[in-house]
């Protein structure tokens, strides 16, 4: 379940980088260019990131408060990624008419990232419970 888990994170994370850098590219950091606050936009992928890496050293160590160090950044980079998507999706369709780096951000990328996160969630809880 431990590999399990570190999959569907990395997979996660490679849409989260594509996501990231088509709003980078966009100018969504710039104020005013985007629905999405920067701050937590950035929030979101550094803890991200960092859960990751607790994830990989949980992976090579088996250390079991290091499972649930895990399991508490993905509640909050889950309700920071979640925060991101509502803000989003209401007008995604109305932003992309516009210039507005949102409108760089492909819903087919969105929506897996989402799923794949979720699927996370879930791998990794298990295992934390398990361990």
């Amino acid at each position: 379940m431990d590999i399990a888990a570190l999959i569907a994170w990395v997979v996660t994370a490679l849409g989260g980088f594509v996501l990231l850098g088509r709003w980078l590219q966009a100018g969504g950091q710039k104020p005013g260019a985007s629905r999405l606050p920067a701050p937590v936009v950035f929030g979101h992928f550094l803890l991200a990131a960092a859960g990751l890496v607790v994830w990989i050293i949980y992976v090579v160590s088996d250390s079991d408060g290091l499972a649930w160090v895990a399991v508490a950044l993905l509640v909050v980079i889950a309700l920071l990624g979640f925060t991101l998507f509502a803000r989003w999706y209401p007008a995604h369709k109305t932003v992309a008419a516009t210039d507005a780096a949102d409108a760089h951000l492909p819903l087919p990328v969105v929506a897996a990232h989402g799923v794949v996160a979720v699927v996370t969630v879930v791998l990794v809880l298990i295992a934390a419970i398990n361990s």
